[in-house]
């Protein structure tokens, strides 16, 4: 991901100090991460195809509960547990970049890049990084991570809060469950081709053609 120089993101609502609450008890903080290998474990599965085809990753953008496809999620982690350092004069949307596993990776704020409210910091917030298969090395802030739902459970809808032709593709699948809660369904892989979202320098696409 491509940045220019600019204003820059103050990413210390993010740091360990700032969003980890001092009461937190070392139980739930057990079974947090218990909860986050399980995911883990199902991301891994999914990508030798046992999962891929039933189930998808729920997460909350913007108030919205989004689905993102497992096979193009690599990690899933504790948002406050990582240190991201602001670029200056990248969009808002861009919050800089983090070292995960020993690379740089640009962690990107998706409910701002959409167009909602910015993700406020909590330790409910994750972030979840590319699959290396999509051949960026980005990761996205996640307002918190839902669990994995059933597609086979969900059937297609319109999207009702768009005109039609004005979503981006990567983001113009909605889908309702059993319970008639409505899900919007997000491709990364034609995200992680769109020139906005490759360029977060100020100068770069004005127009702003895919946002939802």
């Amino acid at each position: 991901m491509h940045t220019m120089p600019g204003h820059g993101v103050s990413t210390a609502a993010f740091s360990p100090a700032a969003a980890m609450p001092s009461f937190e008890t070392g139980a739930r903080q057990g079974r947090l991460r218990q909860y986050q290998l399980q995911l883990i474990e199902r991301i891994q599965a999914a990508r030798s195809g046992a999962l891929a085809a039933r189930k998808e990753l729920g997460v909350m953008l913007g108030g919205r509960p989004c689905l993102l496809d497992l096979t193009q999620l690599g990690e899933i982690v504790i948002a406050a547990g990582v240190q991201i350092q602001g670029v200056p004069l990248a969009q808002d949307w861009y919050l800089g970049l983090a070292a995960m596993r020993g690379r740089l990776t640009g962690v990107v704020d998706l409910a701002r890049y959409m167009g909602e409210p910015a993700c406020a910091p909590g330790n409910h917030c994750r972030i979840i990084t590319f699959s290396p298969r999509l051949g960026l090395n980005c990761a996205l802030l996640v307002e918190r991570v839902l669990g994995l739902r059933q597609l086979r459970a969900m059937q297609s809808v319109p999207v009702h809060d768009a005109a039609p032709g004005v979503l981006p593709s990567w983001a113009a699948q909605a889908l309702r469950d059993s319970e008639g809660q409505e899900w919007r369904r997000l491709d990364l892989a034609q995200l992680a081709q769109s020139a906005r979202f490759l360029d977060a320098g100020f100068g770069g696409f004005p127009e702003h053609k895919d946002l939802c």
